[in-house]
């Protein structure tokens, strides 16, 4: 046998099937994907119909950040302690309460504070989620497992936004009852499809030692993939769900388009989505072959590019065309920084204050970036908000560019593991690092 075929018969070898209850996270992951894109450019036209600011409106968004974030180390202890599948069916559901909850709100304090509520459900499914991959993924497969569970996001907030934005003429509230409604199959699908998964983990205690935040600090691509995370919540959570759907009204109202700006709205965030799956898609597997460090470095640097660019633009063509760049760098690098800290931890600790400082870090961006970009909008301008966020996407950039590869070769020529070594590498008398 040629030493290529050898090769190609080790990566095959070490690339097994997506197992079952990732599947039925993956599906879960999807429905609630199409509800959230549905709201994604209707909050901020819902917001402003209160008749406030537009730091007012990026509040909102804040908002719901903001309990993510100071909530999120309560989710790492309650994934630890109950396990991943009942704290994620929990925080399903308290985040639908809170839809059906905003659909009614009278005021703009009760939809702020409605808002917020549902941060403390998305924290939980979030970071009960990401334990329950890092817990589950085979090792030689966690950036196609990434990949896949973020292209079931992607591809509900491709039709998403469009629904939404069509849905507009039957009144901001619509929608909010239609992404609880969506909410709620979630939670049906994962309590019935993962009930046997559910009793059989309760029926034999998880015995795991814990990986403790100090541990995972000490490694430089965990500091890393904080910042990268960081960046991503800033751009992506962020700015793009609070100011580009205001941006695309406000610029391209009567500007003579076949799409009205609120259709544009909706369109830049379903296009956004498009080059985000698109590049998820083909590269979320190659992080597994070549690593995770080039993939989050290269999209990191293109969604800044994209997105410096967008709030100049009084072409909507141009204006969409940036919108599926930004988003193709989004793809490319979400993945592989998913696996990255799931390499950390490894399928032998549990994962739970580590997901959740990650997410922390994710939501400390999507607090910060609406407030201050917003706050640049009603100073300077459209534009520069872009801009500053586009340098937010090039510091991650810088951090991941010092900081060590995650997902390492063992053997010359053979398939990557995802385990990173801890204490020595391979040498000539050994053939596989020791993982303690």
């Amino acid at each position: 046998m040629s030493p290529v075929s050898r090769v190609k018969t080790g990566r095959q070898a070490n690339r097994p099937p997506i197992p079952r209850e990732i599947k039925v996270l993956i599906a879960a992951a999807f429905v609630i994907a199409i509800g959230f894109g549905i709201i994604a450019p209707v909050l901020p036209q819902y917001a402003q119909s209160f008749n406030v600011s537009a730091t007012a409106v990026s509040a909102v968004v804040s908002a719901f950040g903001l309990t993510r974030l100071v909530f999120a180390p309560v989710s790492g202890r309650v994934t630890s302690k109950f396990g991943e599948t009942p704290a994620y069916m929990t925080g399903v559901l308290v985040v639908a309460a809170s839809m059906f909850l905003i659909a009614f709100s009278q005021e703009y304090w009760q939809l702020l504070v409605f808002r917020g509520f549902g941060g403390i459900g998305s924290t939980l499914f979030t970071v009960s989620a990401m334990a329950f991959l890092a817990r589950k993924s085979p090792p030689s497969i966690r950036g196609r497992v990434s990949g896949a569970y973020a292209s079931a996001f992607l591809i509900g907030n491709i039709a998403g936004p469009v629904v939404g934005s069509a849905l507009v003429v039957f009144g901001h509230r619509v929608p909010f009852l239609i992404y609880g409604t969506s909410l709620v199959i979630a939670a049906g699908l994962v309590f019935f499809l993962l009930r046997a998964s559910r009793l059989a983990d309760r029926g034999r205690p998880d015995e795991r030692p814990e990986m403790k935040l100090a541990e995972a600090w000490e490694r430089p691509a965990y500091r890393a993939a904080l910042t990268s995370f960081f960046a991503n919540g800033w751009a992506t959570f962020g700015v793009r769900n609070s100011l580009t759907p205001l941006l695309a009204a406000t610029t391209f109202t009567g500007a003579g388009f076949w799409l009205d700006g609120p259709q544009i709205a909706g369109a830049a965030l379903s296009l956004f989505a498009l080059g985000n799956i698109t590049a998820v898609t083909l590269f979320s597997r190659l992080s597994d072959i070549y690593g995770r460090k080039p993939l989050i470095v290269i999209g990191l640097l293109v969604a800044a590019v994209g997105t410096a660019f967008i709030g100049w633009m009084d072409n909507p063509w141009l204006f969409l065309a940036l919108c599926v760049v930004a988003g193709a760098g989004t793809g490319m690098l979400n993945s592989p920084q998913q696996a990255a800290v799931a390499d950390i931890v490894g399928q032998d600790r549990k994962a739970g204050p580590v997901m959740s400082t990650a997410q922390m870090s994710s939501d400390l961006g999507a607090i910060s970036g609406p407030l201050v970009a917003g706050a640049v909008v009603d100073m300077a301008g459209f534009g520069w908000a872009f801009v500053l966020t586009g340098g937010i996407l090039a510091l991650g950039a810088v951090s991941w560019t010092f900081a060590p590869e995650t997902n390492l070769q063992v053997d010359r020529g053979a398939a990557r593991t995802g385990v990173l070594p801890r204490f020595r590498r391979p040498t000539r008398s050994s053939q596989r690092p020791d993982a303690g």
